[in-house]
């Protein structure tokens, strides 16, 4: 059973997310502050963690921060009342990987828990497969048909992404800030050249196709 560790120092909150998560098949586990986590995370394996950020002890930035230099790469949502765009900043490059502000819809908190936990999967395996094309994390290859061509990291990172959530219309910006960083001095352009070098590239792949929704972003289709 998919095990979840709660992080969150109010106690009523606390069970809320632990009987709705508990009633869509998850095993939980609740603790008061980050400290508290981190000996829980030494003593147990959790496939993902739901954190407060202002808690006793060690608050959220503090807990996340250890967690990522420690060498876990579980993935990790905040759930907060700061909603300041510096507070949200701060939240993803001290390591978290979705924020969001309380007071939280339930049941989005749900559909949030269920793709963090496809995406971590997808990571884990370090490859994945459409059609007869396989992307390879660890080499940056993609094969096709038994033909297989190495791509430049920034390239195979974005393709590897869109790929990853075939449909799912992602923003320059999201592309941006995740492949590239939020500290790059490069622009959204940049992203539009690494399309168009993937799509010259898979031409002729009958498996999948970039697509550009106009002042939006790309997606991946599979054909």
């Amino acid at each position: 059973m998919t095990q979840i560790l709660i992080v969150e120092d109010d106690y009523e909150i606390c069970q809320l997310y632990s009987r709705v998560l508990t009633k869509n098949g998850y095993q939980v586990k609740e603790v008061s502050n980050g400290r508290e986590a981190l000996d829980a995370i030494e003593q147990n394996y959790f496939d993902l963690i739901i954190s407060d950020i202002m808690m006793p002890v060690m608050n959220g930035y503090e807990f996340v921060k250890e967690l990522r230099e420690s060498g876990y790469h579980t993935p990790v949502m905040m759930i907060t009342a700061k909603d300041a765009f510096d507070d949200k900043r701060m939240g993803f490059l001290s390591g978290t990987d979705d924020y969001m502000v309380k007071p939280v819809d339930v049941d989005e908190m749900v559909l949030r828990v269920g793709a963090l936990l496809r995406r971590s999967r997808i990571v884990n395996d370090r490859s994945l497969s459409i059609g007869n094309t396989k992307m390879e994390m660890d080499s940056f290859s993609v094969s096709v048909n038994g033909e297989t061509q190495t791509l430049p990291q920034k390239e195979f990172m974005l393709l590897y992404k869109l790929a990853s959530y075939p449909g799912k219309i992602f923003t320059r910006n999201q592309l941006m800030d995740e492949i590239w960083g939020y500290d790059s001095p490069s622009d959204t352009h940049t992203v539009d050249v690494h399309v168009g070098r993937l799509r010259d590239r898979f031409r002729d792949n009958t498996d999948f196709k970039i697509v550009t929704i106009r002042g939006v972003g790309f997606k991946v289709i599979r054909q």
